[in-house]
């Protein structure tokens, strides 16, 4: 790469993290989030921090609430009782709130909980920065993406402690200092790559595991692999999210000192 590439490539880089910091500390971004509440541990439908009675009916949720719920649905007071389904796009866009707060429908696997993001939760005020080390040209490699013949689901264990299926569509191959290491992947509906890696930092100058996004690989199946791009995940910003742990074979040997590393409070 070019002195000028390079310097390039550093620019896209801290315009690329100035972003995320912005999207982290945003109103409804993961650190806003208080709770997940899965209806199961709830068969009342009472949940203790949350307004209104919830109740799994098949693949939708039944809200009943009262005008001393304080609830709104599709931005209107709402007093009644209206079927849900699960809530997939913005936080902020989520159909129920309590005031400022957003009540966010989750379903996974056959499961049913409630999110609750608050713009004024004790993680977001305590929030300074995203420690992350600056670009460096060498974690910018090609790769190469290998597709499974058909998808594979693995069972892995999550932040929340419950083991859940992870679904992985091939593995990107790439060298770093002459060494080659492999990386098993999702596929996104966009066709670019989803990978849950540790490293030997993980855990001690690093968080615990991240998370790489390469973009769609070539018709050939090259890749870049930018380790600058290392994320934290969610659950790095509020524990109440459930993300995956590494598949089995994710944990590279080598030191990543790339991307991401921990969140800052002041």
């Amino acid at each position: 790469m070019s002195t000028d590439a390079q310097q390039q490539a550093a620019r896209d880089w801290n315009h690329w993290h100035q972003e995320r910091t912005a999207t982290v500390a945003a109103p409804y971004g993961p650190l806003s989030l208080t709770g997940t509440h899965w209806l199961s541990d709830y068969p009342e439908g009472r949940i203790l921090a949350v307004p209104g009675h919830w109740a799994e009916d098949g693949d939708e949720v039944v809200l009943t609430a009262g005008p001393e719920d304080g609830l709104s649905v599709d931005g209107k007071p709402f007093t009644g009782q209206v079927r849900l389904g699960a809530d997939r796009g913005p936080i902020d866009g989520s159909r129920v709130a309590h005031g400022g707060r957003r009540l966010v429908l989750l379903s996974r696997e056959g499961l049913w909980a409630v999110r609750d993001f608050d713009p004024d939760s004790a993680a977001r005020r305590a929030f300074r920065a995203i420690e992350a080390t600056p670009y460096d040209p060498r974690w910018a490699v090609p790769g190469r993406f290998r597709p499974y013949d058909a998808s594979r689901t693995v069972r892995v264990e999550n932040a929340d402690g419950v083991e859940r299926g992870l679904g992985l569509g091939g593995e990107i191959a790439f060298a770093l200092d002459g060494v080659e290491h492999t990386l098993q992947v999702a596929v996104e509906g966009d066709g670019s790559l989803w990978a849950v890696f540790a490293d030997a930092t993980s855990g001690d100058t690093s968080y615990r595991f991240r998370f790489l996004r390469p973009a769609a690989p070539a018709a050939d199946g090259s890749v870049t692999v930018d380790l600058n791009r290392a994320l934290l995940p969610p659950c790095a910003f509020a524990d109440h999210f459930i993300c995956p742990f590494p598949p089995p074979g994710n944990t590279l040997s080598i030191a990543v000192e790339a991307g991401e590393r921990r969140r800052t409070d002041g």
